[in-house]
C-alpha cells in the first residue's frame, strides 16, 4: 500500500472519530483505520500532516469538553443562589428584631394603658 494511501486511511479514520466524539490521539486514529499502536510516528515525514491534524482536532476536542460543561455554570449558579439566600436570611432576621422589639413596645403600651385607666400611673406631657 502506498503512504498516500495510508494517510488517507489514517485521515478517514480521525474524522470517524470527530464524528463518534471519541478520544483523539495517534493511537486511537491507528486503531480506527485497523492498523497497530504506534503506526503514527512523529520520525516519519509522510505522517506530519496526519499528526498536526490529529493535535489540532484533540486540541479542538478538549477545548469543545470544557466549554459544553455544565459544572462551572452549576457551580456559579449555585453560588449566586447562596448569596441570594443569604441575603434574604439577613433580611428576615431583621425583621424578626424588629417585630420582637414592637411586641414589646405594644407589651409596654398596654400596661401603661392598664395602669393609666386604674389611675396609678400619671400621664406626663
Amino acid at each position: 500500500m502506498s503512504a498516500r494511501v495510508q494517510v488517507d486511511k489514517y485521515f478517514a479514520a480521525l474524522e470517524r472519530l470527530k464524528v463518534r466524539k471519541k478520544p483523539i490521539n495517534n493511537d486511537a486514529v491507528a486503531l480506527e483505520a485497523g492498523c497497530g499502536r504506534g503506526s503514527i510516528k512523529k520520525s516519519r515525514p509522510a505522517y506530519a500532516e496526519l499528526i498536526t491534524a490529529i493535535e489540532a482536532a484533540a486540541k479542538d476536542q478538549a477545548e469543545g469538553e470544557v466549554a459544553s460543561d455544565p459544572v462551572p455554570a452549576l457551580r456559579q449558579a449555585i453560588g449566586e443562589i447562596t448569596r441570594r439566600l443569604d441575603q434574604s436570611l439577613d433580611r428576615e432576621l431583621a425583621l424578626l428584631h424588629e417585630l420582637y422589639d414592637l411586641r414589646a413596645q405594644v407589651k409596654q403600651f398596654e400596661e401603661e394603658n392598664r395602669l393609666l385607666k386604674l389611675g396609678r400611673l400619671v400621664q406626663v406631657r
